[in-house]
């Protein structure tokens, strides 16, 4: 246990959380103190959703421990069968609760209630949400799952997304509307939006789309092994992968798998003018296993950038990571520590992050732009409209993510043209912020200070700015060059050439020095 501002990770019990939210007619009794009961803060705060989730706490507090709490327990856990009336309860214990051994399996197994009672072991301090997810699920089929005939039509069932994924509610319509258009219906989706008699009817489908090992790998392993049906193992990320994806599933069913290209755009876009300016573009890939290794393909395969950094949080998918990070050349980064993967980031100097809302501070703090591609994201991540990232509209989505956070060649072009323009210039900062705008009006005398700097920047002296760690002052006519520097790229610039500075002695870097660092980095 360690104290943090971030974690990539809740411990499991959020995981458990994650799929009870997910689905309906089942409710989650977890036995808990006072402090862990956050999860309507996650669900309604951060996904937004429209109801709280389902989960009753035992809530007990430092005063309850010298008493009966395993009576607590029992308590809470009759009054949310007898009002919220699920068709089946999973019962455990939070992380601080575990400590007190007050067995909630157990307990629940004496209280002789009517409805299925699940219980879950969830190993707290020694792994975490991801696993909880995988581990809860998993226990939900085993105890559900019934045995019965196939469907006459050929079916699936799509298996992992849960509430608190990235895009995991557009990546299932996206996903549904590919596997319609290539004859194959969906018997059932789970957990999201699934009911304990959906989970009954799992084994009724041919065979089970796996979109999220981390969640649903478990469950789609024991389906295969109890009731004989296969999984698919290509995550749909990216075009290559999708077209893939339809592969596997046509040696699955033996159908001729022909899927609707018609709205892909990504192709086409990747080789236009615009975007042929992006070849080469070094980037740092981070998040968890699944989404880092399709996004790290389609980075490769379908953008043209060069992977410089790779590494995922969930060690469960460390292996998968570290073979896609040999293939790229690359060593994999395996942690759950921010600070690892901040200092990797700075070492690499990559000009894109490609990672969670996680390093989209890290890529704040840096200078660098950050696409977001995988959980644990923030509320701007749940998006209103309609956006996937698995299959080929996913594809088109991915292209304008990873556009944005970088200038591209016109832009650039009008970005030096109009640099001294009272709008474009450096100290006015983005048009649609309204941080940069000046403080006072224009009066008769020709306006505020704060207004002739920005019409005339030229005629305002830059101030000089001080390393933090190495004592190095740059002057004035460094401070212009570097500004003539696109600022999608000026950190790095700035960084190396005070790295430069530092190893050469050097304490005042002048516009020599500078070109000096461009010329011993260009080696």
């Amino acid at each position: 246990m360690k104290l943090t501002v971030w974690t990539y990770e809740g411990p499991p019990h959020v995981g458990a959380m994650r799929v009870a939210t997910a689905m309906q007619g089942l409710h989650y009794v977890l036995h808990a103190p006072q402090g862990d009961t956050y999860a309507d803060l996650l669900f309604t705060m951060i996904e937004r959703r429209n109801h709280r989730p389902p989960v009753t706490y035992t809530t007990f507090q430092a005063r309850d421990l010298g008493s009966d709490t395993a009576t607590l327990f029992k308590t809470a856990c009759q009054d949310a069968v007898d009002r919220f009336k699920p068709q089946a309860i999973i019962v455990g214990a939070s992380c601080t609760a575990e400590l007190i051994q007050d067995d909630p399996a157990g307990l629940s197994e004496t209280m002789g209630l009517t409805i299925p009672v699940i219980p879950l072991e969830l190993p707290s301090y020694s792994r975490k949400e991801n696993f909880g997810a995988d581990e809860t699920f998993y226990q939900i089929v085993r105890a559900l799952a019934q045995p019965q005939d196939r469907t006459a039509r050929i079916t699936c069932n799509i298996l992992g997304p849960t509430a608190l994924g990235f895009r995991n509610r557009d990546d299932v319509e996206e996903i549904t509307g590919l596997l319609s258009d290539l004859g194959i219906d969906v018997n059932v989706t789970a957990p999201l939006n699934a009911t304990p008699a959906d989970i009954a009817r799992l084994p009724a489908a041919h065979f089970n789309v796996l979109l999220y090992p981390e969640t649903g790998e478990a469950a789609a392993r024991w389906l295969e092994k109890t009731h004989g049906q296969p999984f698919t193992k290509v995550v749909p990320i990216g075009v290559g992968a999708t077209r893939d994806f339809i592969a596997e599933i046509a040696a699955i069913t033996g159908l001729a798998c022909a899927a609707d290209e018609s709205r892909l755009r990504l192709p086409w876009w990747t080789s236009s003018v615009d975007s042929t300016y992006l070849t080469g573009k070094r980037v740092f890939l981070f998040g968890d296993g699944s989404h880092v290794c399709a996004m790290a393909r389609m980075a490769r395969d379908e953008m043209g950038f060069e992977v410089v950094g790779i590494g995922c949080y969930n060690r469960e998918q460390a292996r998968p990571v570290r073979a896609m990070a040999k293939s790229l050349g690359l060593e994999a980064l395996i942690t759950d520590d921010y600070l690892d993967v901040e200092a990797a980031i700075a070492a690499a100097s990559p000009e894109m992050i490609m990672g969670t809302q996680m390093e989209r501070h890290i890529g704040k703090r840096l200078g660098i732009p950050c696409a977001v591609i995988s959980a644990p994201v923030h509320v701007q991540d749940y998006s209103a409209r309609y956006s996937p990232v698995m299959g080929f509209e996913g594809a088109n989505v991915i292209f304008d993510t990873l556009i944005h956070p970088l200038v591209m060649g016109l832009e650039e072009h009008l970005l030096t043209m109009f640099r001294d323009d009272f709008e474009f210039n450096d100290a006015a900062g983005p048009s649609h912020h309204g941080g940069a705008a000046p403080t006072a009006a224009v009066g008769a005398s020709g306006g505020s200070t704060a207004e002739k700097a920005i019409v005339e920047p030229a005629l305002v002296e830059v101030a000089t700015i001080t390393a933090d760690t190495d004592n190095v002052v740059w002057l004035s006519d460094a401070e212009r060059e570097l500004k003539k520097i696109p600022f999608f790229v000026r950190g790095k610039a700035r960084r190396n050439t005070e790295a430069f500075a530092a190893q050469k002695g050097i304490q005042h870097i002048s516009i020599e020095t500078l070109y000096e660092a461009k010329a011993h980095y260009a080696r």
